[in-house]
C-alpha cells in the first residue's frame, strides 16, 4: 500500500477560538496524517489574521522573543500581556487582544461602555523604552469601543469635556470629548512607524461602523450601540478639527472598536490585511508551491470565509500552484459550499456526533475529532493513490 513516500503536506490552520491554538491544531492534524501516511513530509505553519495567534505567527516567521508585563486590562483590572520583540531590528509585534481581548472578560461582564484600550498604550510604551521604533499591530478580537482614546491617553494625549475637565478613557466617555491636547504625547512617537494588521474594513461610524457591527458581540444592547456610535461620530468631528483630516471613513477605521481610527489619525499608521501580513511573515507561498496537499481550516467555515479570512488566504496562495486544498473546520454552515468555488477543493467538518456547543468546543473533543478526521481523510487519499 502507498504509505506517503514523496507526499508533501503543508498544514496551516487558524485557531479554533476558545479551544486550541493554530499551532496546536496543526500538530494534531500532523499526528492524524502520520498515522495514515507515516512517511509523509509535513510542514506545520501558524496561521492567524490580526487577532488570536497573530503575535505567535509573526514571531515564528520573523524571529524574535516574547516580553511579558502587567498592563491595564479592558475593565481596568491588571492583566498579564505579552508582545513580541525583534531587538535586532527594533521591531515590536503587538497583538492588541493580549491587553483588550474579548476573551479576557467573562460573558456576563462584557460592556463596551466600560472598557478601555489603555493597556495597548502601555505595551507600546514598554516597547518604546526598549528602543523599538517599528510596530506591527494586530487588531482582532477586542472588547473595546473607545476609538483608541484609552491607548492615546497612555501615550500622553489628553482629552477634555466641554468644561475642560478630563473626559475619561472608556467607551462611555468618548461622547463627552470636546477638546484634545497633543502637547504631552510621547515625542518618541514621531520616530515610529505603525502598520496595522486587520481584515476589518468597516468605517468608524454608522450602520456599517464599529458600534453597530461589532458592539453587540461585545455586550452592547441596541440602546448602547446608538450611544456608542454617537460618541464615535462626535470624536471623529473633534479629531478632524485637530488633525485637519477626516479618517472616519477610511477602511479599517472601525477595527477594534475604533482603535484603527486612533492609530491612523494620531499615529500615521497604515493598514494591511492581517492574513497577508501573516502569510508573508511565515513565507507561506514558498511552502505551498510544491506541496501535494495543503490543509487549512478554522472553527466555523461559512460564506464569510471567502471574504478574506485566513483559510481563504491560504487557499488563494495554494491555487497559484497544483496542490489540493482541504479544509478541516470545526463545523461548516450550509453556505460554506461557496468555498469550493474559491480554492478549497473539499472540506470535512470534524464534529462527527451530536454534541452541545460546550462539548464540541472543549479542547479534548476538538483534539480527538480533528486527529480522527485528518487520519480518515488521508487513509482515503492513501487508498486512492495506491490504486492509481
Amino acid at each position: 500500500m502507498f504509505n506517503g513516500v514523496d507526499m508533501k503536506v503543508v498544514i496551516a490552520i487558524d485557531a479554533f477560538k476558545g479551544s486550541i491554538s493554530s499551532v496546536q491544531a496543526g500538530e494534531v492534524v500532523r499526528r492524524g496524517i502520520l498515522s495514515a501516511c507515516p512517511d509523509a513530509s509535513i510542514t506545520v505553519l501558524p496561521l492567524a489574521d490580526g487577532g488570536e495567534g497573530f503575535m505567535d505567527a509573526v514571531l515564528y516567521g520573523c524571529g524574535g522573543e516574547k516580553r511579558r508585563l502587567k498592563v491595564t486590562g479592558p475593565l481596568g483590572e491588571t492583566v498579564d500581556a505579552e508582545y513580541g520583540v525583534d531587538p535586532s531590528h527594533n521591531v515590536a509585534f503587538i497583538e492588541t487582544a493580549q491587553a483588550i481581548g474579548l476573551s479576557l472578560i467573562e460573558p456576563q461582564y462584557r460592556d463596551p461602555l466600560n472598557t478601555t484600550t489603555f493597556g495597548v498604550g502601555e505595551l507600546i510604551n514598554d516597547a518604546l523604552d526598549l528602543g523599538c521604533r517599528e510596530f506591527l499591530i494586530g487588531l482582532g478580537g477586542s472588547s473595546t469601543n473607545d476609538a483608541g482614546v484609552g491607548m492615546l491617553s497612555a501615550l500622553g494625549y489628553c482629552f477634555f469635556d466641554s468644561k475642560g475637565s478630563p473626559a475619561g478613557i472608556c467607551g462611555k466617555d468618548v461622547i463627552n470629548i470636546a477638546g484634545i491636547d497633543r502637547t504631552g504625547a510621547d515625542p518618541r512617537l514621531a520616530e515610529c512607524s505603525f502598520v496595522l494588521a486587520s481584515d476589518v474594513t468597516n468605517p468608524l461610524c454608522g450602520a456599517a461602523g464599529a458600534s453597530f457591527v461589532f458592539g453587540p458581540q461585545k455586550g452592547a444592547t441596541p440602546e448602547i450601540v446608538v450611544e456608542l456610535d454617537a460618541g464615535l461620530s462626535g470624536f471623529a468631528a473633534v479629531t478632524e478639527m485637530t488633525v485637519s483630516r477626516d479618517f472616519s471613513c477610511v477602511p479599517g477605521a472601525g477595527a477594534a472598536g475604533g482603535l484603527g481610527f486612533a492609530f491612523m489619525a494620531y499615529l500615521n499608521a497604515s493598514m494591511r490585511s492581517g492574513v497577508e501580513v501573516v502569510l508573508d511573515a511565515v513565507n507561506m507561498e514558498n511552502a505551498v508551491k510544491d506541496a501535494d496537499y495543503i490543509i487549512t481550516g478554522e472553527g466555523m467555515l461559512d460564506s464569510q470565509t471567502i471574504m478574506g479570512k485566513a483559510p481563504f488566504g491560504v487557499a488563494s496562495l495554494a491555487k497559484k500552484y497544483t496542490g489540493v486544498v482541504i479544509a478541516l473546520p470545526g463545523s461548516a454552515a450550509d453556505n460554506a459550499r461557496v468555498c469550493n468555488d474559491y480554492g478549497i477543493d473539499a472540506y470535512f467538518p470534524v464534529v462527527n456526533e451530536p454534541l452541545t456547543l460546550h462539548e464540541a468546543m472543549s479542547a479534548e473533543t476538538v483534539v480527538r475529532n480533528l486527529e480522527t478526521t485528518a487520519k480518515q481523510v488521508f487513509l482515503l487519499i492513501n487508498a486512492v493513490r495506491s490504486k492509481s
